[in-house]
């Protein structure tokens, strides 16, 4: 149990810093722009998705195709963890949900309907079609974080859950997914690609 904690602990704070290596280089790698000035929440929330996107497109384009179906298994930890992996999602199925989430948190946030059927997402196979899902989700993604304006941006969606919070979340999840990502790299010997510059 403390073992399976301390794994859970490992992930949460990868993730973190993932996230926080993501925003540093982003804000590096910004123009300067004068403290107090006002930022559409469009440009705001797109770059933080642009940002997101750099990093899970290299962590999913660095994992050989035949790796796709590659999940963590009790095999490959010390004999004497008792975790069980039974349901863990596989490489390419946590790719898939975070397409899905990508279309989900859009369309909340936009009221944009999404162009796909979403729960077919689950059913592809294969490296190519993952990553060309992925891609396409990270479109409708932009295009409905382009819908955000100073006047709507702090509209409710759902009780407080505003068209920003909605935003914040498609990044938040997804940074989440991508320090689960990276360990699975990891696991079959891939350094991430942001760990290796």
């Amino acid at each position: 149990m403390k073992q399976r904690i301390a794994l859970k602990m490992m992930v949460a704070v990868l993730a973190c810093s993932g996230s926080v290596m993501a925003m540093n280089a982003q804000m590096a790698s910004a123009p300067k722009v004068a403290a107090g000035t006002i930022i559409e929440p469009s440009k705001s929330f797109g770059d933080g998705l642009s940002s997101f996107e750099k990093q899970l497109m290299g962590v999913v384009n660095a994992m050989p195709a035949e790796k796709y179906d590659f999940a963590p298994s009790a095999a490959i930890f010390v004999p004497a963890e008792k975790t069980q992996y039974d349901g863990v999602r596989t490489f390419g199925a946590m790719v898939l949900h975070i397409a899905e989430a990508n279309y989900y948190y859009g369309s909340a946030l936009s009221g944009t309907k999404p162009d796909v059927d979403t729960k077919a997402l689950e059913t592809l196979k294969g490296k190519e079609k993952i990553v060309a899902a992925l891609e396409a989700s990270f479109a409708f993604a932009h295009k409905a974080i382009g819908t955000l304006t100073p006047a709507n941006a702090f509209e409710s969606v759902r009780g407080t859950g505003t068209r920003a919070s909605l935003a914040g979340g498609v990044i938040a999840h997804g940074f989440d997914h991508y320090g689960q990502l990276c360990e699975y790299l990891r696991m079959n010997g891939i350094v991430p690609p942001a760990s290796a510059k």
